[in-house]
């Protein structure tokens, strides 16, 4: 089965506020009315048996989708069958049930999701993970546990979040030399971790 999610280009409001405002870290969904551009689609094939024998509450489960409507990232879910205990310091390749097909000249940057990363010190350990286009394998969270406790991940949770971004897929060319910068070669620190206030 192949399901497509429309991704936001250009969108329309069709509403005068939004009222999610300051719902931050895990907090309540809420959805607008809101046209979306369907030029540009995201396909998804479902590789849970359940959700590809047809399971439309398996399907709806593991569907990625937006916490709001003007959310920036599809939030990704756990599509394992038995519970996996993340210990401090341990990492785990959480499995989400489906592959994609991006439209060529974008990525999916595999982000951690706040809520997560202020409760319980859970994120995504090669944040942002990259997803290329012509990738067809299945979408894997790989998660490590920072928290002072174990964490258990059950199905159906939201684990991380897919934002779809466009890439510049430059070629690369051999030079002799480079133009000159006043930074040159300073680089890992050397500009200072303080802020300096704006001279007169």
């Amino acid at each position: 089965f192949t399901f497509c999610v429309q991704a936001v280009v250009r969108p329309r409001l069709s509403v005068k506020k939004i009222p999610r405002a300051n719902g931050v870290f895990g907090s309540k969904k809420f959805r607008l009315n809101q046209q979306r551009n369907p030029s540009m689609t995201l396909k998804i094939m479902f590789l849970d048996p359940a959700a590809q024998s047809g399971d439309l509450q398996a399907q709806q489960l593991l569907m990625p989708k937006r916490g709001s409507d003007q959310s920036a990232g599809l939030d990704l879910v756990a599509a394992n069958t038995d519970p996996i205990l993340l210990g401090k310091g341990q990492t785990a390749m959480v499995p989400t049930g489906f592959a994609m097909a991006l439209p060529p000249g974008y990525e999916g940057q595999v982000r951690p999701r706040s809520g997560l990363a202020a409760k319980h010190g859970i994120t995504v350990l090669n944040a942002p993970g990259t997803i290329d286009s012509d990738y067809r394998g299945e979408v894997r969270v790989i998660l490590i546990n920072h928290g002072p406790e174990a964490f258990q991940i059950t199905r159906g949770m939201r684990i991380a979040q897919l934002v779809v971004a466009r890439v510049e897929l430059t070629p690369c060319v051999a030079v002799q030399t480079l133009d000159s910068t006043e930074r040159g070669q300073g680089g890992f620190g050397s500009t200072g971790i303080q802020s300096a206030a704006p001279t007169a």
